[in-house]
């Protein structure tokens, strides 16, 4: 199957949400300009880091300059569920994050997820080295790319870290997940808490 790359530019919105119950859900971006959307599937550290990232990238373009905003108007808070309808186009493996200074704007790309063939006979050196892919070539990972003003990466920062604290409360004494009927927590030695 050809490659596909899904270039939605400045979308009209870009935004991380979840389907399911907390425990259980699904991770998904979703980009949408005019009638045209895209979801694809990503892990919750995924989604986690892209914030914190994002967070970073604004903190060192406002030292360099570049007016961001510090906190958003109410008018640029995106609480809306995800859009209909939800078809996962891929699983996302890597995302890349970059400044465009001749715009002022913030790149971010989500390929799919590459799976590996084990009987490959390819030397194990060729493995570690990151590969840059041009959009041209068809056998690349689908890929996702949108550009973001720091006003529209500061909220989907928000939003995202809002998406992740709305799981599973942690467990107040080891920090991992509580599930409703309690965990087996290992600073309690095994008791159920």
């Amino acid at each position: 199957m050809s490659r596909r790359i899904y270039d939605y530019g400045l979308p009209d919105r870009f935004v991380a949400g979840t389907v399911g119950q907390p425990g259980n859900r699904t991770f998904f971006l979703q980009a949408r300009r005019g009638s045209s959307l895209v979801s694809v599937v990503l892990a919750k550290v995924q989604v986690a880091v892209l914030a914190e990232r994002l967070t970073l990238l604004l903190a060192e373009v406002a030292r360099l300059g570049v007016s961001v905003p510090e906190a958003l108007a109410p008018a640029d808070d995106d609480t809306a569920p995800l859009d209909e309808p939800l078809v996962e186009a891929f699983r996302v493996g890597t995302m890349t994050l970059g400044w465009n200074g001749d715009n002022d704007e913030i790149v971010v790309e989500a390929r799919a997820r590459v799976e590996v063939d084990e009987d490959d006979d390819e030397d194990d050196d060729a493995d570690d080295e990151e590969l840059e892919i041009a959009d041209d070539d068809p056998d690349g990972p689908d890929l996702v790319r949108v550009r973001l003003t720091p006003t529209r990466a500061r909220a989907f920062a928000e939003r995202a870290l809002r998406v992740i604290a709305a799981g599973r409360p942690p467990c107040p004494l080891c920090g991992q997940p509580l599930d409703p009927t309690g965990h087996l927590c290992p600073r309690r030695n095994g008791y159920v808490h």
